[in-house]
């Protein structure tokens, strides 16, 4: 199997974990950088998350184009991932999604703080990035680069952004940690409009975000649970699987 397609594989199995962890619904996008060019990156093509496979995923430079001509439709929010991919050299991965759970934070002014050690990985202080401060009354969608470059600027050198009205954008140094951050943004994202309805919240330190982070974010804590999310959202990790 050629490195290019392992790596299309393994972007659409994040496509479906995604989908099953309800992470995404219809919408939502998740993309890769090409393992060999930094200047591209692989993001499917125009297609629900729960149905992508190999065979979907496209190609794209840094200006958020199509390295090769097609007349697959393409996702009108792909430059959130250029931007990100062209500010950030660390970020190897990038998702966009419109969680249910997340959206109360991008529009109140409680914030959303990590309270869960394994979801120490979404960062501290997540900033929230409101379209209309720079860009006027607008229909909220991220469809150019420079809408994309605002929203590149606010992420800064963080993991998660919230959008104010819209959803979230989270970037990491691999896929597989992008998934989980994800996934755990999600869970907490729940957990804390749980335990707000009960009174005050305890919130994990700065200290303890850092040193879980430390663990949670290492390579050594990512095989097991993505492997599991692969199963049991019908993915086959074996390898003719999404052919």
């Amino acid at each position: 199997m050629s490195e290019h397609h392992t790596v299309r594989r393994e972007l659409a199995i994040a496509n479906r974990i995604l989908a099953h962890e309800q992470v995404f619904d219809s919408y939502g996008h998740v993309s890769v950088r090409h393992p060999v060019d930094p200047g591209r990156f692989f993001l499917a093509a125009s297609v629900s998350p729960e149905q992508v496979q190999v065979g979907d995923v496209l190609e794209y430079g840094l200006d958020g184009q199509p390295v090769t001509a097609t007349d697959r439709a393409q996702y009108s929010e792909r430059f959130i991932h250029a931007a990100i991919y062209a500010s950030r050299p660390d970020v190897n991965a990038v998702v966009h999604a419109h969680t249910e759970s997340v959206l109360p934070f991008t529009v109140s002014a409680t914030k959303l703080r990590p309270l869960l050690h394994v979801a120490a990985i979404i960062g501290h202080d997540i900033p929230v990035w409101d379209m209309h401060d720079d860009f006027g009354d607008t229909d909220l969608l991220v469809i150019n680069p420079a809408h994309a470059g605002s929203l590149a600027d606010t992420l800064g050198a963080g993991r998660v952004v919230l959008m104010r009205g819209h959803g979230f954008t989270a970037a990491a140094a691999s896929l597989e940690l992008v998934v989980r951050v994800a996934v755990y943004l999600k869970i907490n994202a729940q957990a804390q409009l749980a335990a707000m309805a009960l009174g005050p919240v305890q919130f994990l330190s700065e200290g303890e975000v850092a040193a879980a982070d430390a663990r949670m974010g290492s390579p050594k804590a990512t095989g097991r649970v993505w492997e599991n999310w692969a199963r049991r959202s019908g993915a086959d990790v074996g390898v003719q699987a999404l052919s």
